[in-house]
């Protein structure tokens, strides 16, 4: 498989995570470039993980996870973006409403949970690659350094979209969420 074919299939896999880091810089108050980094660097090494995963499973494994795998991330998104916006309505007309803190929005276990949930699609993606004969480290060292790049540069913007946003800015990332949870779950049964 040749190099711009995998920067494609990086790029693709990228967008979802892209999603979730814009949703999540756009939710803090006192975002930071160190929390761009963190974020990027959760999502980029789990799309470095899961394709290798993949390519090792090869087909045995991954194929019980294939029929599954929408369901999870579903869930997993659904339940964060519903965190992310009962709060905006439990203090709906509260003038003194905050946005999450910092580091309740990128906390360990959080972006644990969004790294897998974006990064399971690429599991799949692995197993493909070994059956096309493909330089697995380096496609997923490519796949690992977009999915950073991606998320780096969705949290950096997402902070400069949550100021102009102000409290709405929850509401808008955990409604996105729930639409990409939607969106996966919907390809996998109907497409």
């Amino acid at each position: 498989m040749d190099i711009i074919t995998i920067l494609l299939i990086a790029i693709g896999l990228a967008m979802d995570a892209f999603a979730v880091s814009l949703s999540n810089g756009m939710t803090v108050s006192e975002c930071k470039p160190k929390h761009a980094v963190k974020m990027g660097l959760f999502c980029g090494v789990f799309q470095f993980i899961m394709p290798l995963l993949g390519w090792l499973l090869g087909g045995t494994v991954s194929s019980y996870v294939e029929k599954i795998d929408h369901w999870i991330v579903f869930l997993l998104l659904i339940f964060i973006g519903g965190k992310m916006i009962v709060p905006f309505f439990k203090n709906e007309n509260d003038e003194n409403y905050q946005i999450p803190a910092v580091n309740e929005a990128f906390s360990t276990k959080r972006l644990l949970t969004l790294a897998i949930a974006t990064s399971i699609d690429a599991l799949a993606v692995g197993v493909s690659f070994a059956f096309l004969n493909t330089n697995i480290g380096g496609a997923c060292a490519l796949i690992g350094v977009v999915a950073f790049a991606f998320s780096f540069a969705g949290v950096l913007l997402g902070k400069r979209l949550g100021p102009v946003l102000r409290d709405k800015a929850a509401l808008i990332g955990g409604v996105t969420l729930i639409i990409i949870g939607a969106r996966i779950l919907v390809e996998h049964l109907f497409l």
